[in-house]
């Protein structure tokens, strides 16, 4: 199953960094008055090379953000791109992934090929993109006009990247958690949500979340890449109600034979 979907974002702000390890520290900027109106989000990638799945979980305050946040490919690799955003980004990195080249090339090489159509209200210099192959190397970008807080941070197997945060301690509770929670993917993911909520999380507050994981052939039936994916559109606590049903699919995870 290729180009499994889910989470969009509408518009959002971030901080200097593309690397596979940056620097979030730095001055930051207020957007001018976008299209949409302006929300914010957290998200983490991450790998688990014991197991060969790839996925992200994302929260947001905005309704349905599990609408083109995360791109995900069995085998492939994951993207997430939120901010200022440009759902292209997604399947763009995908497609790259898939040709073998590295995740902090596809971020180079889909944000020097964005032409930048609305440069005044919905600029390019205003995204966010992270990516993970099935090798474990991660890269993330946070453009530089952005509103505060934004920025990415890197750990092992994982990047955790937001904007209009309460402040860089939600992306560092984030890969933290991720590192250092056991078990199944699907619960790392989610531990890094509780995490940077904890940290303070969307400043703006919550409304939804969701995840994605893939793997070839790990989910139900035959020929399903789809190892869990899941949507909360609307509610006053989405981590929360997210946990719940990773802990009910949990119940139901059958071993691979």
């Amino acid at each position: 199953m290729r180009l499994t979907t889910i989470a969009v974002i509408l518009g959002l702000a971030i901080v200097p960094a593309l690397s596979a390890q940056s620097s979030n520290a730095g001055n930051f900027s207020t957007m001018p008055p976008a299209p949409w109106p302006p929300v914010a989000t957290f998200s983490i990638l991450g790998y688990d090379p014991a197991t060969g799945e790839v996925g992200g979980a994302v929260q947001s305050r905005v309704f349905s953000v599990g609408n083109g946040v995360l791109w995900a490919e069995a085998g492939v690799g994951v993207a997430a791109t939120q901010a200022i955003v440009d759902v292209s980004y997604g399947p763009q990195a995908i497609t790259l992934l898939r040709g073998g080249m590295k995740p902090a090339d596809v971020i180079k090489k889909v944000w020097e090929s964005d032409p930048d159509p609305r440069p005044t209200d919905w600029t390019k210099f205003g995204r966010q993109f992270a990516v993970i192959d099935m090798q474990g190397n991660v890269a993330a970008y946070t453009g530089p006009k952005a509103s505060e807080w934004a920025g990415d941070k890197q750990g092992k197997f994982c990047t955790a990247q937001g904007n209009i945060l309460a402040g860089p301690d939600v992306v560092s509770g984030m890969v933290k958690a991720f590192e250092e929670t056991q078990g199944h993917l699907s619960l790392r993911l989610l531990a890094a949500l509780e995490a940077g909520q904890l940290a303070g999380g969307d400043k703006r507050g919550m409304q939804s979340a969701a995840m994605l994981i893939v793997k070839k052939d790990g989910g139900v039936w035959l020929h399903n890449d789809v190892v869990l994916r899941l949507q909360v559109d609307d509610n006053p606590e989405p981590i929360k109600e997210l946990r719940r049903l990773v802990e009910k699919a949990a119940t139901q995870r059958r071993p691979r034979r």
